[in-house]
């Protein structure tokens, strides 16, 4: 059987396919082997296609996320806490809170692995096609602050405001201005009851106040978070310290390729 000709794989690609030209290759040799009837061979175009526009859209949406490097979430040692509420964090997974524009606080003290798991569910949203990103509080608000005017400020907000899920890691680990607290308050209360938004913290809420000292918006800020939140304590000792030396190396994300929403 001879192979299709190339100028035909040219001709699909200059159209705007994304599959690569072996699977284009691929998928018309095996159509002609199976004799397979215009309309199968259609059908089967548009399958690949669609996988690779996924594909594509994912990658993309996995850079944009800055997740990292996390470890998965089956190297979590659930039996570490002294306290966790595990079922409550298998029902997050399911990402109905996600759906709901609810918000999660995960708190506890450093080294208990409360950005790992925010880091996974920022995954399991990019595997189900939703926009993702992943920050720091501290750089998040570094970002903010160096831009130097009102509308620079505002299209850079647009970084925080528009994912489907923001994930923001390790409030309370360094002190903040009330400018801070300001632009902390912004992003909380645009978002609030549209789109979903995770804080790591080792905080009580009574204690942000603390972080943003002079901030007047800080009780306000507290009030539209906890509105529709799902707070998950984590009371251990650290992890890494006990395992100093011990680690598992983190691995990059590998998320499992699903049809994705456009983003």
């Amino acid at each position: 059987m001879s192979a299709p000709p190339v100028d035909v794989i040219d001709r699909l690609r200059a159209l705007g396919l994304r599959a690569t030209p072996e699977a284009l290759r691929s998928l018309l040799e095996s159509s002609t082997r199976d004799r397979a009837s215009p309309t199968q061979v259609c059908e089967r175009l548009v399958e690949l296609e669609h996988r690779a526009r996924d594909a594509t859209n994912l990658d993309r949406r996995t850079r944009v996320a800055t997740l990292g490097t996390l470890c998965p979430l089956d190297r979590f040692d659930w039996n570490h806490p002294r306290s966790i509420d595990k079922p409550l964090y298998e029902r997050l997974l399911t990402l109905d809170f996600l759906q709901h524009g609810h918000n999660v606080l995960l708190r506890g003290q450093s080294g208990v692995g409360k950005t790992m798991l925010a880091q996974n569910l920022g995954l399991t949203a990019l595997q189900q096609g939703y926009t993702v990103r992943f920050t720091t509080l501290a750089g998040a608000l570094a970002d903010l602050l160096k831009q130097e005017s009102l509308p620079a400020l505002d299209r850079r907000l647009r970084r925080y405001l528009q994912p489907d899920l923001l994930i923001l890691d390790e409030l309370g680990y360094l002190p903040c201005d009330s400018r801070s607290g300001d632009l902390l308050y912004n992003i909380i209360s645009q978002r609030h009851e549209k789109r979903a938004t995770v804080i790591t913290t080792n905080l009580s809420f009574k204690q942000w106040g603390t972080v943003f000292p002079g901030a007047a918006c800080v009780a306000a800020l507290v009030d539209r978070f906890v509105q529709h939140c799902h707070v998950l304590d984590i009371d251990a000792d650290s992890w890494r310290q006990k395992h100093a030396g011990h680690d598992p190396q983190p691995t990059p994300p590998a998320p499992t390729r699903k049809r994705a929403k456009s983003a």
